[in-house]
C-alpha cells in the first residue's frame, strides 16, 4: 500500500475510532438521583420544591397530594387513611409507607423528590428497604421566623386572598382591598396552634433527621428567608444533576 494510502486509512481509521468513542460517551446516563425534603410548617418548603422541580426535572411526590388523591378516589388505602383521620387518630406507618412505596414503583428510572415523607423514623427504615436515598434536603429555618411568618397571614374567606402584614399587608389593616370586608385568620395560623405544629413537628421528625445524619446523607441550609437560602440548594444540587429548565438567568429562580 502506498504510503499516503496508508495515512489515509490509519486517520480513518483513527477518526472512526474517535466517533465510536464519542458515540460511547455520549451514551453514557448520569446516576438517578433520590432525595428527600425536610422542613417544617411555613419553612418554604413547597417554594424550594418546585424550583428543585423546575431546574432538575425531578418528579415531585408530596404523601399529603397522594394522601388527597387517593381518599378523593376511594382507593384500598384511600379508605383505610380517612378511617383514621376521621377518628382524630395518626395515620400508622405502614399505611403511609405502602402507599408511598406503590406510588414508586412507577418511578423507577426517573430522579424524584419525596415532600412529607418519611415522617418517622419507622418510615424511614422501610423506606431504606427498598429505596437507595441518596441526600435529605433540611431546611433549617427558625420556629420564631416561621410563628412570626405565619401568624401575620390573614386571608379574605370569600376570595381566598391571601394577605401577609409583614410582606404584603391590606391597605387597610384588617380589611379586604378589593371588597372592604374583614380578613380573618385562619385557625392553623394562630399563635397558640402555630407554636403546637412547631413543637409537633420537632418531635416527630428529630429522630428522623438524626437518622439522615448519622448514614450521611443530611445536607441542612439555615436562612430565615427562602429566597437567600435557594442559591445554596441549587449550587448543591448541581453538583448531582444538570439544570434542565429553559431560563437563561444568572440568579435561577
Amino acid at each position: 500500500m502506498p504510503a499516503a494510502a496508508g495515512a489515509a486509512a490509519a486517520g480513518a481509521a483513527a477518526a472512526a475510532g474517535a466517533a465510536a468513542a464519542g458515540a460511547g460517551a455520549a451514551m453514557v446516563v448520569p446516576p438517578l438521583l433520590r432525595a428527600v425534603i425536610m422542613g417544617p410548617p411555613g419553612s418554604g418548603k413547597g417554594t424550594v420544591s418546585a424550583r428543585i422541580i423546575k431546574h432538575f426535572g425531578m418528579k415531585h411526590l408530596s404523601s399529603g397530594d397522594l394522601l388527597r388523591d387517593n381518599m378523593q378516589k376511594k382507593t384500598e388505602v384511600g379508605i383505610l387513611a380517612k378511617s383514621y383521620i376521621d377518628q382524630g387518630r395518626l395515620i400508622p406507618d405502614d399505611i403511609m409507607t405502602r402507599l408511598m412505596l406503590n406510588e414508586l414503583k412507577g418511578l423507577d428510572g426517573y430522579n424524584w423528590l419525596l415532600d412529607g415523607f418519611p415522617r418517622t423514623v419507622a418510615q424511614a427504615e422501610a423506606l431504606h428497604k427498598e429505596c437507595q436515598i441518596d441526600t435529605v434536603i433540611d431546611l433549617d429555618v427558625p420556629f420564631e421566623t416561621i410563628k412570626r411568618r405565619l401568624t401575620a397571614r390573614w386571608i379574605h374567606p370569600a376570595s381566598g386572598r391571601v394577605y401577609n402584614l409583614e410582606f404584603s399587608p391590606p391597605k387597610v389593616q384588617g380589611i379586604d382591598d378589593i371588597t372592604g370586608e374583614p380578613l380573618v385568620q385562619r385557625d392553623d395560623d394562630k399563635p397558640e396552634t402555630v407554636t403546637k405544629r412547631l413543637q409537633a413537628y420537632d418531635a416527630q421528625t428529630k429522630p428522623v433527621l438524626e437518622y439522615y445524619r448519622e448514614k450521611g446523607l443530611l445536607k441542612s441550609f439555615s436562612g430565615t428567608e427562602t429566597n437567600k437560602i435557594w442559591p445554596h440548594i441549587y449550587a448543591f444540587l448541581q453538583t448531582k444533576l444538570p439544570d434542565v429548565s429553559q431560563k437563561d438567568a444568572a440568579t435561577p429562580r
